[in-house]
């Protein structure tokens, strides 16, 4: 009777228009095959929910009722705009799920000349405010106030994703894994050897160079950069992600990474970092149970929250 040693299964694909990395492990190929079927299979159900560029999506029709009518969802989404606007006042609106509607009035592909005016910049937010996202429990209902408004998953979708469908390959009895949506980790359970999973934590300064391996047990690590993606007026390096109170980008940080219990929090948080900057985004990391995070601002200094612990390389 001999029995076959587990091994990681992995499959790439792409998912909610992200690259998806899903590995499993299992006795065998035909059983990892099985698993991550499985996997795809909740990722491609919860995108035909959430995504806001289907017009089948309940969250297509919560925003083409914008100003008109509550539109009655599954507790699934009611579920998760309401933790969605937890996190909004938890951050003091730096994360916004109805930046959707925010204009798109910053290009970063190196088209914009000039800043745009102060006038635009506040007509772009207009919109934008999760008060006026009206929830009601009893009817499960999604009402938004105002005409024009709309919500997008954009921040913490792919992390929703990988949450469910590592809660649901726990429950068929995966014993370890990783989901990784574009740079968002989940693991659980350790590798076949009985070593932790382990994440490389680059310095976006230095592509190639590598500043630490961190072990993750049972939880989700993301990294939010926006090397890639800036303009420069002044002097001053304005970066991809937006204040959705304000309509200015956010500056001073390159990049953030989050560790979480759930990955769904982790994306919503490393975007707030970002907006909220190094000094009020550590504050907020450090008064929260179970969440750590590392800031690499624009002068390459790495700031970390207090619990965390690194393997320097």
């Amino acid at each position: 009777m001999g029995c076959t040693a587990q091994q990681p299964y992995k499959r790439t694909l792409k998912l909610m228009g992200s690259r998806f990395d899903i590995t499993v492990v299992a006795k065998d190929s035909i059983q990892a095959n099985k698993y991550i079927d499985t996997a795809v299979a909740e990722i491609t159900r919860i995108e035909k929910l959430i995504s806001s560029w289907d017009d089948n999506s309940q969250t297509s029709e919560i925003n083409r009722n914008a100003g008109i009518k509550p539109v009655k969802v599954d507790k699934e989404l009611f579920d998760l705009i309401e933790r969605a606007i937890g996190i909004s006042k938890l951050t003091d609106g730096a994360f916004d799920i109805s930046y959707a509607s925010m204009d798109k009035i910053w290009k970063f592909d190196g088209s914009m000349t000039k800043m745009p005016s102060k006038e635009e910049i506040v007509a772009s937010v207009e919109k934008v405010g999760y008060q006026n996202i009206i929830l009601n429990k009893k009817n499960s209902t999604v009402f938004l106030k105002f005409k024009g408004m709309k919500i997008g998953f954009g921040a913490i979708g792919k992390g929703y994703a990988a949450d469910k469908a590592k809660t649901l390959l726990i429950s068929k009895g995966v014993p370890s894994g990783i989901i990784n949506a574009s740079g968002d980790m989940n693991t659980w359970g350790k590798q076949p050897n009985g070593n932790e999973w382990k994440v490389a934590i680059t310095n976006p300064m230095d592509k190639n160079k590598v500043f630490a391996l961190l072990p993750i047990t049972n939880g989700a690590v993301v990294t939010s950069g926006n090397y890639e993606k800036y303009v420069n007026f002044n002097g001053k390096r304005y970066t991809h992600i937006i204040d959705p109170r304000t309509g200015y980008p956010s500056t001073g940080i390159i990049s953030v990474t989050v560790f979480a219990p759930k990955a769904e929090l982790a994306d919503a948080l490393a975007t707030s970092v970002f907006v909220m900057g190094k000094e009020a985004g550590l504050d907020r990391i450090n008064q929260l149970p179970k969440i750590e995070c590392i800031i690499i601002d624009d002068k390459g200094n790495i700031s970390k929250s207090k619990n965390i612990e690194i393997d320097k390389l």
